[in-house]
């Protein structure tokens, strides 16, 4: 069983989509046990609340180093029995001893195809406003591990959306969270849970026996 610690900035999208799969059937062998901000008032801790899960907020604005955020962050995954970590709109960089403690064991959803548009400064609508300017026709999203790197730990799965002549970055940002990131970060989660994905020496390999 996974026991998940969701951890979010923003609205929550991806979250939602975590907790409909689970709710749905479509992800099974995990639970979330814990949402965790690094802001106050995001609606994602509403969308939280709202599903009866433990909602808190682990702000570096409340403590006097960065070293004890990242402390207190860790403390709080471990008291809350976290064995499995699900980056979901995380704008924070991930400390290395979270990274250390939780190796092989945390995963992010990012909105374009690695290694496209990834690393230091491609987070938010800035993936997207990149996207445009260089004109690609095909964008999408990935579910990878998270290692010491940004963006650069294995790929566990991709999909692929088209970019449209009238786009904007807010309605390609939509369209990928739709299209591609709802879908595929809750299907990296159940072929993880159920064993299907296997990382082993920083290489993945998945084996969806759905399909």
């Amino acid at each position: 069983m996974l026991n998940l610690g969701i951890l979010v900035s923003g609205g929550g999208t991806n979250l939602q989509a975590i907790i409909d799969s689970i709710n749905n059937g479509k992800i099974t062998n995990a639970r979330i046990n814990v949402v965790i901000s690094n802001k106050e008032g995001v609606y994602a801790l509403t969308r939280a609340r709202e599903n009866h899960l433990h909602a808190e907020v682990v702000s570096p604005k409340r403590y006097e180093s960065r070293e004890a955020f990242h402390q207190a962050l860790l403390e709080k995954l471990q008291e809350y029995g976290v064995n499995f970590i699900v980056l979901a709109g995380y704008l924070v960089v991930v400390p290395q001893s979270i990274i250390k403690f939780y190796s092989g064991r945390i995963i992010n959803v990012h909105p374009s195809l690695i290694p496209s548009f990834c690393g230091s400064g491609y987070y938010g609508l800035k993936v997207h406003e990149a996207a445009l300017n260089r004109g690609v026709k095909l964008t999408g999203a990935t579910v990878h591990y998270v290692d010491e790197g940004t963006d650069t730990g294995p790929i566990i799965l991709q999909k692929a959306v088209e970019v449209m002549e009238d786009d904007t970055p807010e309605s390609l940002q939509k369209r990928v969270m739709e299209e591609a990131e709802w879908e595929i970060l809750p299907k990296a989660i159940n072929l993880i849970a159920n064993s299907q994905v296997v990382y082993k020496d920083g290489k993945v390999r998945v084996e969806n026996r759905n399909e």
